[in-house]
């Protein structure tokens, strides 16, 4: 798993020569009601072992939640299952709020 800064994954979306990555939200419905990157795909944490299946295990995959603690564990649990581009928000929603999109509200 590697980490990927707020600013350097919202260069990353801004740069149309590389493809963009699966958004891979793992909050609860609440928080993603409250705080969101437009075009996330939401499965919440305790529903990816389920949902694993769903997601492109060739795909580069960013997963977010609130502060990067559970995405990390996400990214880890991904990485184990075979994915090969998997990255983790460093810092979360709460980073992209504060370093990228003060729009998106802090909780």
């Amino acid at each position: 798993m590697q980490n990927v800064t707020a600013p350097a994954l919202a260069e990353w979306l801004a740069d149309t020569s590389r493809p963009a990555p699966v958004l891979l939200d793992v909050r609860e419905p609440w928080e993603i009601t409250t705080a969101s990157i437009a075009g996330c795909v939401s499965i919440p944490m305790r529903e990816i072992p389920a949902n694993s299946e769903a997601l492109d295990d060739e795909a580069p995959i960013v997963c977010i939640c609130h502060h990067g603690a559970r995405s990390a564990n996400v990214a880890m649990f991904l990485e184990g299952r075979g994915f090969k581009q998997v990255f983790n928000l460093q810092g979360g929603i709460d980073a992209w709020s504060h370093q990228v999109d003060p729009t998106v509200p802090t909780y």
